[in-house]
């Protein structure tokens, strides 16, 4: 059976945004990674992060998906926070509609450990690094997995590649100074 979807799987958002997106939904269901499963676990993550929200079919894991609720969702969010993981809503219907979120790493994502083979949509916002409060420590350089961020090896100096920047907040939150903020493209 072909895919007859005219848009990609999945897109980007923030985590405030992936918060709206889990606070809207009357149930949810959780299952095992694929990704992580594939590389035989996470050293930053477990493994149990895909988030379905009522209705959508298992497209991550192997297993069955199991009940959790809006709490323990909440709590998933609240940990892919603190272990600097990308909101990555999917959509199987309508690229209006998320069926769930993947919080995604680095290390075992798909997506980053195989670029150009897997196609993700930008999200609705994009940063914006306030020049005069940044101090170019270089704290959001790791935690920008798409490469928008990067430092310049003979000054020392941060670069921003606005065009690499997919939306997701990390920089917001990796900047010890708040000289980073999200806007809407």
């Amino acid at each position: 059976m072909t895919d007859e979807r005219d848009f990609n799987i999945h897109c980007v958002c923030s985590h405030e945004e992936a918060r709206r997106l889990i606070e809207a939904q009357s149930g949810f269901r959780l299952t095992n990674c694929g990704c992580r499963e594939e590389v035989g676990g996470c050293a930053r993550s477990r493994t149990d992060v895909c988030l379905m929200f009522p209705g959508a079919k298992d497209v991550s894991g192997n297993g069955v998906p199991w009940a959790i609720s809006r709490e323990e969702a909440l709590a998933i969010l609240r940990e892919a926070g603190q272990k600097r993981l990308v909101a990555r809503p999917w959509r199987e219907v309508s690229p209006d509609r998320a069926d769930g979120i993947c919080f995604c790493c680095d290390c075992c994502c798909g997506y980053f450990r195989e670029p150009g083979r897997w196609v993700c949509d930008k999200g609705a916002m994009v940063e914006r690094t306030d020049r005069e409060v940044c101090t170019d420590c270089g704290s959001c350089v790791e935690t920008c997995y798409f490469g928008a961020r990067t430092l310049d090896p003979e000054k020392g100096a941060l670069v921003l590649d606005a065009e690499k920047c997919y939306g997701c907040g990390l920089c917001v939150a990796a900047c010890p100074n708040g000289a980073v903020e999200l806007f809407t493209r």
